[in-house]
């Protein structure tokens, strides 16, 4: 009957995936789109959270493939990596920083930072990053909404990083102006991940060979 059951899974028609957000937000709905046009029958359920929490939900086996930034924290998980991004460093028009090309590293320490809250992928590389370089940063501000760091950045309320995609349109619109650090370069990967003991469907493996 187990057999059986497995073998027939797919008919069940449910795919759980979760994605961190700034997958979710640019790259998710592509891949759905794409999943959906072969896949009909398969109805696809998501959950948009920062990466540690999908990572999470994957061990609990509360969805059945994420999509993450950054680093795997579980030795039961299974990642593939499939696209690379960078994080870039944003302030005010009228920031001394804006348009700037090779900022001092310790010129950050004395600028209020707006950042993501702990647990996403890109405050992860960025607190490795000043650690690694000797700053200890605190934020000013700590949000999940990257449209809200964005505004206050553009009030000129602090300085932030954030993953190029998702801060692209708000650049375009000279909202917000980037600047660059001298010597350091925040990039990353985006991997498709599950749960290396978990049994996959032939729909879930063609959700992840769509992604990679």
């Amino acid at each position: 009957d187990m057999e059986k059951e497995v073998k027939n899974f797919d008919a069940m028609g449910i795919i759980r995936i979760g994605a961190s957000i700034t997958i979710g937000n640019y790259l998710l709905p592509g891949y759905v789109t794409q999943f959906k046009q072969t896949h009909p029958q398969i109805d696809v359920k998501v959950i948009i959270d920062n990466s540690e929490k999908i990572q999470q939900y994957i061990l609990s086996n509360e969805i059945d493939i994420g999509l993450i930034e950054g680093v795997v924290h579980s030795s039961y998980i299974s990642e593939h990596k499939f696209r690379d991004d960078e994080l870039v460093m944003i302030c005010g028009n009228d920031h001394p920083f804006a348009h700037q090309k090779n900022i001092e590293v310790l010129r950050l320490q004395s600028q209020p930072f707006i950042l993501r809250e702990a647990g996403s992928a890109g405050r992860e590389i960025f607190d490795s990053t000043m650690t690694t370089h000797g700053l200890d940063v605190t934020p000013a501000w700590e949000s999940t909404s990257t449209q809200a760091i964005v505004r206050a950045v553009q009030a000129n309320l602090g300085i932030s990083v954030l993953p190029y995609l998702l801060v692209k349109d708000s650049l375009d619109r000279k909202e917000i102006s980037q600047f660059w650090v001298k010597g350091i370069r925040f990039q990353r990967s985006f991997s498709v991940i599950h749960h290396r003991n978990k049994f996959l469907t032939e729909s879930a493996k063609d959700f992840i060979a769509l992604c990679r």
